[in-house]
């Protein structure tokens, strides 16, 4: 039997679903968001990327949690049902990308989640690449798939984490995700938080840096 291959989340076709289920126009739509009609049309036309910024304004002008604009536009609703799953091939998910991180959000279809996995891959190698320390509500689990982690926290010292190992802290806590080795680092973290939160606290890290620079290897500690 032929295997179906599942289909990946599209945030311009959830945008047209969200519009047309209010009975808004695109002109009706700008005039909530400031974006033009034209942008609006490319957006749903899968014509121009959505950045976290235009993301923010449409959930906005919608009334919608911006996790719905990952949502599948045949899903319906989101609702309290047992027996909830979400299925991401490999690669699938809401790609955000920056020059400190790079983030994957699988289960991207999935509403109301009460935990919100992250698959990272970490550019940063310094604080000052980095910025501040972010944190948001909840607890964070986080597993080191590829290299070498350093987390930074306000309150303990930095901890190196190598391939296989894992954190559990509370992420009100200020926190950091570092890539201490010479080569790529792939963190999975799960945080307790909305998505639409987790999201917004990330994005701070939007802001300019300079190219990240390798180091030697540190010795382990915690």
């Amino acid at each position: 039997m032929a295997k179906k291959k599942a289909a990946a989340a599209n945030p311009g076709a959830a945008l047209h679903a969200a519009r047309t289920r209010q009975s808004l126009t695109l002109a009706e739509l700008a005039g909530r968001t400031g974006l033009p009609v034209s942008t609006l049309s490319k957006l749903e036309n899968g014509k121009m990327a959505l950045t976290f910024d235009k993301l923010t304004r449409l959930a906005e002008g919608l009334g919608i949690d911006i996790a719905e604009l990952f949502a599948k536009a045949d899903q319906p609703p989101a609702g309290r049902y047992g027996g909830r799953r979400s299925i991401a091939r490999k690669g699938e998910g809401y790609a955000i990308e920056s020059q400190h991180y790079g983030h994957l959000y699988p289960a991207a279809d999935l509403l109301n989640k009460s935990f919100v996995p992250i698959i990272a891959d970490l550019h940063a190698r310094t604080l000052d690449e980095f910025g501040p320390l972010i944190r948001h509500a909840g607890e964070e689990y986080a597993y080191v798939l590829e290299g070498t982690c350093e987390l930074h926290t306000d309150l303990y010292a930095p901890t190196l984490l190598e391939t296989g190992d894992s954190i559990y802290f509370d992420s009100g806590m200020g926190h950091a995700y570092l890539n201490a080795g010479d080569g790529p680092c792939r963190v999975l973290s799960v945080c307790s938080a909305s998505e639409s939160h987790v999201m917004e606290t990330v994005s701070a890290l939007e802001k300019p840096a300079e190219p990240a620079r390798k180091r030697g290897g540190r010795r382990r500690g915690s």
